[in-house]
């Protein structure tokens, strides 16, 4: 049987690293095929060379058994290959319909676009609302609207770069399932995840990425977690070591919050009750998009319409104090969404700093670079963090590299209060056990962590309490040595003990306006 796509020799070469270094891949048609990797191992790199993002200095790409030079991604979706990036590509200012609109063919209609994307959408269990602005969307939900798009061109060859971080247990094994049957009619998937146990459930076969050589290719079925690890960090993740809380005094105590939503995209936060205390990690699970962000920056002090007396931090109200004063007062945030809030693309790693650690900046507001830099470099050296050194821009590390940064700014600062968003989100296994360590080690000494995830493995490792957010409102709190991953999936679709009905919001004028599209 001829394969869909053979690479022999693929080399990508940057001023201070060599990506891909001579990579060769073979994929069959009707084959998941997982590509696996620490952070900065040249997998991003390689599916960019595939897709035509990303042109290749040396080596042959040969598609259905011809040789091809794709050149851009218009080239790629031509042959029939579609590809859902890690960081999205979708532009702010146009609808979901409007960006999936765009890569389609310009005899499609907008109306047919939407009727389409719905129609996918619910086959698939992905919640797209494809009148949305991108603008006003949550990552998970972005990433939501890439692969409707990219199902939404009936690909011969799918990459799926940590496709399930957006979806609750029962939809991920739903998604499996759509995946298992698109690969019995022929389509092959190229599988990129940092989840061990969804490589070896799903995946026929694992090439394994070491500093941009292939060091390996094994059936993962065959495999453990354990085994899986070794062949791609050289060693076993670090052993979480867990103790049993000492609670202190509440940190952080919501009261009663309700929040209109901004506006008519945003979800309205109702009756949010919530404590944190000091020496205990309280996770948030639930559904990309169902309030967590409004929360966010009403716990962050990004929006402070909050109404007095209902955040208090320390027994202090600060509904309506600013980020830098709450910041003064201990409280650090790990915003979702790294490029753009987390830290400035254009900005080097030693700037980047600055944005939440002042240390550096006299007592007359001059700053010291010497101690800026010195931050940045140790920051790097601590978390392992694959970058040209204190100078390079935080647009030139991969995602993964870039959150370890992040985390490891905020996760020094030593903050008595830690709220964090999405703190492993692709991050490879060996890091994710470094950065759950940390933040067990925080909690050990006294700090209130509140993580907001959609992984519930990872909520189920390192809190000791659990919440569910949904439709704005939020469950029972549940020791998380009682809870089940079953129980915590049908919360996350409201379905708690004591929950009422959904709030109902009025139409709007502009949903009213595209009611028959």
């Amino acid at each position: 049987m001829t394969s869909r796509l053979t690479l022999k020799g693929i080399t990508k070469r940057y001023p201070a690293v060599i990506a891909n270094d001579g990579v060769s891949l073979e994929v069959a048609p009707g084959e998941i095929h997982a590509v696996l990797g620490e952070n900065g191992a040249g997998k991003s790199t390689l599916m960019k060379v595939i897709y035509g993002a990303v042109r290749p200095d040396e080596g042959e790409i040969l598609w259905n058994g011809q040789p091809v030079s794709v050149r851009n991604p218009h080239e790629a979706r031509a042959l029939g290959i579609a590809m859902v990036f890690q960081h999205f590509s979708l532009f702010d200012t146009l609808t979901a319909a409007e960006n999936v609109w765009l890569g389609l063919d310009t005899s499609t209609t907008l109306a047919a676009v939407t009727q389409r994307i719905r129609a996918v959408a619910g086959e698939y269990g992905l919640d797209v609302d494809p009148l949305r602005p991108v603008h006003s969307l949550s990552v998970g939900e972005r990433q939501r609207v890439e692969i409707v798009r990219a199902l939404l061109t009936k690909p011969q060859l799918l990459i799926l770069d940590e496709p399930t971080s957006v979806l609750t247990p029962q939809a991920v094994q739903k998604l499996f399932d759509t995946l298992r049957t698109l690969a019995a009619a022929g389509c092959s998937i190229l599988y990129i995840s940092h989840k061990l146990d969804e490589i070896r459930a799903l995946c026929h076969k694992c090439t394994v990425l070491r500093g941009g050589r292939v060091t390996g290719e094994v059936d993962p079925r065959t495999e453990t977690n354990a085994s899986l690890s070794r062949r791609m960090i050289g060693a076993e993740p670090a052993r979480l070591e867990r103790h049993q809380p000492t609670l202190g005094d509440v940190a952080l105590k919501v009261t009663g919050l309700r929040l209109p939503r901004l506006d008519q995209f945003g979800v309205t936060l109702e009756d949010i009750d919530l404590d944190v205390r000091a020496g205990e990690v309280v996770g948030i699970a639930g559904v990309s998009g169902n309030g967590q962000p409004e929360l966010m920056a009403a716990i962050s002090g990004e929006d402070t319409r909050a109404p007095a007396g209902s955040i208090a931090l320390f027994g202090a109200d600060i509904a309506a104090a600013s980020p830098g004063v709450r910041r003064r007062a201990g409280l650090h945030f790990v915003p979702e969404e790294r490029l753009g809030r987390g830290a400035v693309p254009t900005l080097s790693l030693a700037q980047n700093t600055l944005l939440t650690r002042t240390a550096s900046i006299g007592r007359l507001g001059l700053l010291r670079l010497s101690a800026v830099v010195q931050l940045a470099a140790y920051l790097i050296r601590k978390y392992r963090v694959k970058a040209k050194g204190p100078d390079a821009a935080a647009k030139s590390l991969s995602g993964g590299n870039l959150q370890k940064f992040i985390m490891g700014r905020e996760l020094d600062a030593n903050p008595r209060l830690l709220v964090v968003s999405q703190p492993t989100w692709g991050v490879d296994v060996g890091a994710a056990a470094d950065i759950r360590g940390e933040i067990l080690r925080l909690r050990d000494e006294g700090a209130a962590i509140l993580v907001v995830s959609e992984e519930l493995d990872e909520l189920f490792e390192i809190t000791d309490r659990l919440v569910v957010m949904a439709r704005g409102r939020m469950s029972p709190g549940v020791n998380t040595s009682l809870a089940t991953v079953e129980q915590v999936g049908i919360w996350m679709s409201g379905l708690w003990p004591g929950a009422g009905p959904p709030p109902v919001a009025a139409p709007t004028i502009e949903h009213a306006e595209h009611a028959d599209v």
